[in-house]
């Protein structure tokens, strides 16, 4: 029996023109290479699955083409039909090493690969070592590379891909040439997929691919991963429908995250908690059901806020209706606290050790509660009220003692021996 290919690994780029939304990574790259102008080393980062490996293998490649009729010597686009390009792409190219740097984090290992620099390629043009997730090597390992990063043999290129930047040393940052890949834009996604489910005889609704990259959140891999579980939802039946993928991804039904975001408005505790009860029957992620309601609260401040202007592509004709009928019901200082209570609670839930479900329960109960609370504006004007009527009072009590004082003033004068100049 043949194994299947999953749509991520059967549609993964080969080469430039393939790499999605990275226009301005792929003109530079080109242009290096075409140039002959290529750096010693390349540090690619950004979001998970959008083709930081992927491109470190088509750096790779392009430094390794030899041309179709593996004649030529020169740097080139890769080709894809060369020996060289094809080892490399079967990931069995000896002069191409793929290193996780989650596994091989000590020094040690750095010390291996510093030793194994100096010899020279066997087949390729030149010896490119790809370190993946390249934050997790130790401090000791990255002060080991140091030195080698900045004046490695003219035969030897690093690429490095990670996805937290910050983690990297200054020290290795400045010794490398940096491409920050971009996360998709949901247009983008819903055009690549509708490419692929072309080549794949497959159609789908447009408002299931728009649910599908917004999941996504940018990521191409996602994408397709998502697409590959709809696709199997569906019996692989030719058109894939909208109910399908809302049944599927049950964090972006956005009906149920609207009913309970309204019911939390409202302040209505116990159909809150039903309305939980009913999420967590058939899902345990509640970290991801607090990110849609913070996803609601967004939007329908943004409709709140841009009015007629306002565009949400990914969600139905009658789910941007209830939005804004929420938004008209609601005001911003009410979504703000919400957003904010939302925001500390899913920070709480995620670090916390204590029950998830507990935790969540709490949450409802204290957003249903912030209703009761008087907002600022209230608050200022009973303060205001408050103010006036202690001032009117005050006047009227200095005004009482004035009297007194005068009265009382006047008596002890007209008992001096010049009481006579008091009229």
């Amino acid at each position: 029996m043949e194994s299947y290919q999953v749509l991520a690994r059967k549609y993964r780029p080969q080469n430039f023109n393939q790499l999605v939304g990275q226009e301005v990574l792929v003109q530079t790259l080109t242009n290096s290479i075409t140039h002959k102008k290529i750096a010693h080393a390349f540090i690619l980062t950004g979001i998970r699955g959008v083709g930081k490996t992927t491109t470190a293998r088509i750096i790779a490649k392009a430094l390794n083409c030899i041309g179709e009729d593996e004649k030529s010597n020169e740097a080139r686009i890769p080709c894809e039909k060369c020996a060289n390009c094809q080892a490399i792409s079967n990931s069995n190219f000896q002069d191409v090493l793929e290193i996780d740097a989650a596994s091989r984090t000590g020094v040690d290992d750095i010390r291996s690969i510093i030793d194994s620099i100096n010899y020279a390629p066997a087949i390729g043009r030149y010896k490119v070592y790809i370190i993946d997730e390249v934050h997790m090597l130790s401090n000791n390992a990255f002060n080991a590379l140091l030195k080698t990063l900045e004046e490695p043999p003219a035969h030897t290129k690093f690429i490095f891909a990670t996805t937290e930047i910050k983690k990297i040393p200054v020290t290795v940052l400045s010794r490398c040439q940096r491409f920050d890949l971009r996360r998709l834009n949901n247009e983008e996604i819903k055009k690549y997929l509708n490419e692929i489910l072309q080549k794949e005889s497959f159609e789908a609704d447009d408002q299931a691919l728009s649910i599908i990259a917004n999941a996504a959140q940018g990521s191409v891999r996602d994408s397709l991963s998502i697409l590959d579980r709809a696709l199997s939802c569906n019996n692989y039946e030719k058109t894939l429908k909208t109910d399908v993928v809302e049944e599927l991804i049950l964090s972006s039904d956005k009906n149920l995250v609207l009913d309970l975001f309204e019911l939390l408005l409202n302040g209505n505790v116990k159909e809150s908690l039903e309305k939980f009860y009913n999420f967590y029957n058939v899902s345990s992620d509640i970290s991801g059901l607090i990110q849609d309601l913070l996803e609601i609260n967004h939007r329908i401040t943004l409709c709140k806020t841009l009015k007629e202007e306002f565009q949400a592509n990914d969600l139905s004709n009658n789910q941007i209706d209830r939005i804004k009928e929420i938004a008209n019901k609601t005001t911003l200082p009410d979504l703000t606290k919400i957003w904010q209570v939302l925001l500390k609670g899913l920070n709480e839930i995620v670090n916390s050790k204590a029950n998830q479900k507990i935790s969540f329960e709490m949450l409802l109960i204290r957003i249903c509660h912030l209703k009761d609370l008087p907002n600022l504006d209230q608050i200022l004007e009973k303060l205001g009220n408050k103010n006036t009527e202690q001032a009117k009072d005050n006047e009227q009590k200095n005004n009482s003692n004035n009297n007194e004082k005068q009265d009382f003033s006047s008596e002890i004068l007209r008992n001096f021996n010049g009481a006579k100049i008091v009229s």
